[in-house]
């Protein structure tokens, strides 16, 4: 089966000398797992993303008991677990192939940001590099066929030292004609060279999308989705006007695909932009996405692919997309027949699916899909229906199923299960098809559902379908083997799905769902309130039953002091925009006495605070500390508007949010206003730097971690995939320089009053060091107290247990000493703990 998967996939394939990085290619490593007595060094772990075997019987996950993410295996119904890979670096993802021969995971060397693909057998043999071994590239997981013949990985080229595309100028260099590369800035190239480019069109060789399907509603309605407004509309609140000054409303849309002033779509680029607008007179209106053939865009490194890549190293890798401007690009599922693959690609909030077709590598269909998880769709076993998680023209994100024509093209885009006022968060479609997994988001807490998969019909009829030929009749997809005549081909407000099996949860957060087997048995993540992540077994009738190699409840912290459960509050900022946060009361303190209290903010901007148990909350509570950690307009759970609301220049009022946060702490926690801190990490860690110079009378003290503190430095520092992403979130390098300038901290550093502590992990290149750094510098010289905390062998995201600790002790002491006065409180985790 695996050859005759590899020759459905060699059809013509583009000259792999297009793609920005060369294919991937294995390195063979010596064996890593630990020995089956693996001493447990940790009580109070942690055990998260889990896939199972192909039987349902094993599965794989990552569990830092350890001291550090590592690949570890078990039975789900019991038994020893076995560490797979003993190595230092981080485990990050995990994929167990679907014919049980290997396993794949992620790493991050050195705990920095650059990961690299693996794969070993469960027998912890033939452990091997499938991608990004080659120096400063960087790779991570995709889909394995569902034959296991091969695994897709994304490969990003070095940013650093990369020379320009076959064609295109040199960085720095004007291109005749395209205005978007003239005027870089003096001094842009910093930072040892890796700056931010400014490219002119999209010059990805993923090809533009088709005009969006209509979806029908289950009420019968039907409507084209618009898509995503561009950011600079968003930025400044009005429509971004054509090259020749014609104001075109690009939300506008009838189903005919014509637009509201008459002008018609030709096509839409897979990051939102037009291609081309047609007048009803037949003249070109240029561009809605501004000067240059395509619209202006953020261009750092040399771009991404993705490859099929065959483990057993026996066939050559696959080349199936490039994207030389693209944040992101990930194969989330092949079609079993090999015609096709859905892909993720485009920046935060504009993600989309792309179809593609594997026989010429052509765009057969994108359709705007959620943020979050990754894994946004799969295909039905015939593969002429593909299952979506999407926010398109929606609040809140839902299940949608796309009908497909044998070319790929959607002919049907309907809502297969929605909630009102509900994300659909996690989207796990069983390997037999089925039948899903969906959770859904319920301010912050999740609902977990098995639901059965009907089988898609006949395609039918839309205003989309293209003219027959008179005598001949339209192809139609074969209907599957005595199955009955589909209702729904003759009824478009049908629901695609059954009725759904609640799943009752132990916990308040499922982060992830590994169908394992058939039968609509899983594996399920849980992180709650009063536990560590753990792994639950679900079997396909009944309760979920924790795994025995997960850390029991009671072990969550050391004895003495049960975790704190948080309470929820919903208020609203001074523009009445609804607000809500997670108050933690410090324990013992009596309910009407003011206590010092920490704004914790969290990063993203995208990232939502959720009921889960927090090492560093806990620390903070066992200080005396309360903590109250917010979401901030910007953050993901309160639908697409919210998400949307800090674009541009809406980011000083998420500014703004953090004071009235502050401000509600007080007023209900009860905060005492005189002992305030700020303390957040990533977006969070920008959040208090700007908190601090924008409120300097409102906090006594603020703990900035991995923050920005300019973001134009930031451009010019950070990957080149987080670039091309942020320009949609915060704005244009070059075009909105002075929004970025009025927005970053360290212009307004003249205006901090109180000490800080920053913190940085020395690998980060998400964030570079360089942003805590120059902030700290900048206190200094200006006579405020000022430290920078670095930690070795970190990045973005702290992994080690030794490193967590000292950050979550060091952060507590500062907090203390500039607080409540001391700073060597009695900690709450005592030697081996975590």
């Amino acid at each position: 089966m695996a050859a005759e998967a590899r020759h459905q996939l060699t059809g013509p394939r583009r000259d792999e000398g297009d793609a920005p990085v060369a294919a991937p290619s294995a390195v063979l490593l010596a064996p890593a797992e630990g020995g089956r007595d693996e001493p447990v060094r940790l009580t109070a772990h942690g055990c998260w993303y889990p896939s199972a075997d192909p039987y349902g019987a094993q599965v794989a996950f990552v569990c830092d008991r350890g001291g550090v993410p590592q690949l570890w295996t078990g039975p789900v119904d019991g038994g020893e677990a076995h560490l797979l890979d003993a190595g230092p670096d981080p485990v990050s993802e995990v994929a167990w192939s679907p014919d049980g021969r290997w396993i794949a995971y992620t790493t991050r060397p050195g705990g920095g940001e650059h990961s690299r693909v693996l794969c070993v057998r469960p027998d912890g043999t033939g452990r091997r590099v499938l991608a990004g071994a080659e120096p400063g590239t960087s790779a991570y997981l995709g889909c394995w066929l569902h034959d296991g013949s091969a695994l897709a990985v994304t490969v990003a080229a070095p940013a650093a030292g990369a020379g320009p595309a076959p064609g295109e100028p040199a960085p720095g260099e004007a291109e005749p004609g395209d205005p978007s590369f003239a005027g870089l800035p003096a001094g842009w190239r910093e930072r040892d060279g890796r700056a931010v480019l400014l490219g002119g069109a999209h010059r990805g060789d993923v090809d533009p999308a088709v005009r969006p399907p209509v979806v029908v509603l289950p009420d019968g309605t039907a409507y084209r989705p618009g898509g995503r407004r561009r950011f600079d509309e968003l930025f400044t609140g009005a429509p971004y006007p054509p090259v020749d000054g014609t104001r075109l409303d690009l939300d506008g849309d009838h189903l005919d695909g014509t637009l509201l002033d008459g002008a018609h779509r030709d096509g839409t680029l897979l990051d939102g932009t037009l291609t081309g607008l047609t007048r009803p007179d037949g003249t070109r209106a240029g561009t809605a996405g501004g000067p240059g053939p395509g619209g202006p865009t953020v261009r750092a490194g040399s771009g991404l692919a993705a490859y099929l890549v065959d483990p057993d190293g026996v066939g050559a890798p696959v080349l199936v997309a490039v994207e030389r401007t693209a944040a992101t690009l990930r194969i989330c599922d092949v079609s079993r027949d090999g015609r096709l693959a859905v892909l993720r690609r485009g920046p935060r909030n504009r993600r989309e699916a792309v179809v593609v077709r594997l026989s010429d590598l052509g765009t057969a269909a994108a359709v705007p899909v959620a943020d979050g998880d990754p894994w946004i769709g799969a295909f039905s076993p015939d593969g002429r229906r593909l299952w979506l998680r999407s926010d398109a023209d929606r609040e809140f994100a839902a299940l949608l199923a796309a009908d497909l024509a044998p070319d790929g093209s959607i002919t049907r885009l309907s809502v297969a299960a929605e909630r009102d006022g509900v994300d659909l968060e996690l989207l796990a479609v069983a390997p037999e098809g089925r039948g899903a997994f969906l959770a859904w988001n319920d301010g912050g807490l999740s609902e977990l559902e098995f639901r059965p998969l009907t089988q898609p019909p006949k395609a039918p009829a839309t205003p989309d379908a293209p003219a027959t030929p008179p005598g001949t009749e339209a192809p139609q997809p074969p209907p599957a083997q005595g199955a009955p005549e589909d209702p729904e081909a003759s009824d478009p407000g049908r629901t695609v799905t059954e009725a759904g099996r609640e799943v009752p949860l132990p916990h308040e957060v499922a982060t992830r769902v590994a169908p394992a087997g058939t039968g609509g048995a899983a594996v399920v993540a849980l992180s709650g309130s009063q536990r560590r992540p753990g792994l639950w077994w679900l079997p396909a009738a009944g309760a979920p039953l924790r795994t025995p190699w997960s850390s029991r409840d009671e072990d969550a912290v050391p004895p003495g002091r049960r975790p704190t459960r948080p309470v929820l509050h919903r208020f609203t900022a001074r523009d009445g925009t609804p607000l809500s946060g997670w108050y933690y009361r410090a324990p013992g303190r009596g309910p009407n006495r003011p206590a010092p209290c920490v704004i914790h903010l969290h990063g993203g901007p995208e990232e939502q605070e959720r009921p889960v148990l927090d090492p560093l909350y806990h620390e903070l509570l066992g200080r005396g500390f309360d903590v109250f950690a917010p979401d901030v307009r910007g953050s993901s759970g309160h639908g697409r508007t919210f998400v949307d609301a800090d674009l541009g220049t809406g980011r000083f009022a998420a500014l703004q949010d953090v004071a009235d946060c502050a401000a509600h702490a007080v007023l209900a926690g009860p905060a005492d206003p005189a002992r305030l801190g700020v303390m957040g990490r990533s977006y969070g860690g920008y959040l208090v730097m700007a908190s601090l110079v924008w409120h300097p009378e409102l906090f006594r003290t603020g703990v900035a971690v991995c923050g920005m503190s300019d973001l134009q430095t930031f451009f010019a520092g950070t990957e080149p995939w987080i670039a091309e992403s942020a320009a949609h979130k915060y704005g244009h390098p070059e075009r909105d320089r002075e929004l970025l300038r009025s927005l970053s901290p360290l212009h307004r550093i003249d205006a901090l009053r109180v000490p800080v502590l920053a913190v940085h992990g020395e690998h980060d290149t998400n964030v570079p060091p360089g942003e805590s750094e120059q902030f700290v510098r900048a206190a200094r010289e200006r006579g405020i107290p000022a430290e920078l905390l670095t930690l070795r062998d970190e990045g973005h995201d702290f992994q080690r247990a030794d490193n967590r600790r000292l950050f979550r002790r060091t952060a507590a002491d500062w907090l203390e000493r500039h607080l409540v006065g001391g700073g060597s409180g009695t900690v709450p985790f005592g030697h081996g703990e975590e």
